[in-house]
Formats: C-alpha cells, structure tokens, sequence
C-alpha cells in the first residue's frame, strides 16, 4: 500500500515589509536613544586621557629639570624625554632608559605640542584638538596643561 500525503499548508518565507519597517523603526528609536549617550561618553573619554597624559609629561619634565637644572628647549621637544637630546643645553645627568618609554599621542593620533618657555609659564604643552588646527571649539579646541579640568 502507497499512502500518499498532500498538505495544503502554505509555508511562509521571508518577512512582510511591515514587519521589516516595524524592526527599522524600533532600532531608530534605540539608537535615537543612545547615540547621544555614547557620543558624549567618548569626548567626555578623550578629555580623561588628555589629562591623564598631561599627568605623565608634567611628571617626566620635573623629573628632567631635577635632574638638569632646566627642562628641555622648544627646539629639542618632548623627544628629549625619551632619548637624550643633542646640542644646547645638553642636559648633565641624562638616564640611559630616558625619562618615559616612549611618548604618548592625544586621542586624535596627534603630537602633543611643547615649547619652553611658554606663555609666562616655564613650558606649555598642549594638544590642537580633533581638527589639529590652532583655536577651534569643544573637541576642536586646543587644550592646554595649564588649564583647569572641567
């Protein structure tokens, strides 16, 4: 005997445009929601890590004026903390393993900016912002390590 079985069950493939809309329109929602929130997270992120390099450059410099009696020029730059500097003033007593490792970059992958003396200060060393240009504002803006933290 041969049974044979036939269904007239239609099989449903694939998503109505409606239920596609519906998962579009709820995601826009969520990320209507947290966008601004991980936005600012990030800046606010950012401007910790300026500040925590800031932290660790003032510490090198004192450390290299300690040491020399004066901190390094314009001229010879952060670089002068992490190998020894060449030409005038040639610091006196230099440690073979410098004074950092190696020399951090702000949170846009730019150089941090040193000059000695800076504006009515021994040095400065300030970072140019997101845009790497001098001025600009909010993530733009040039932060200095003389400013206070917000």
């Amino acid at each position: 005997m041969k049974f044979e079985m036939h269904t007239n069950i239609k099989t449903k493939k694939g998503f109505s445009l409606i239920e596609i809309m519906v998962v579009l329109a709820i995601m826009g929602l969520l990320a209507a929601i947290v966008a601004p929130n991980v936005i600012g997270a990030l800046q606010k992120g950012k401007g910790q890590k300026v500040r925590a390099d800031f932290t660790t450059l003032e510490t090198a410099l004192k450390m290299y004026k300690m040491d020399n009696g004066f901190y390094p020029t314009t001229d010879q730059g952060l670089e002068a903390l992490v190998t020894a500097p060449s030409g005038s003033p040639e610091p006196r007593s230099y440690p073979s393993e410098g004074y950092m490792p190696r020399l951090p970059q702000d949170p846009w992958k730019g150089e941090y900016v040193y000059q000695s003396p800076g504006d009515g200060r021994p040095y400065d060393v300030y970072t140019l912002g997101s845009d790497g240009l001098e001025g600009g504002e909010e993530e733009a803006a040039d932060v200095s390590i003389w400013d206070k933290p917000e």
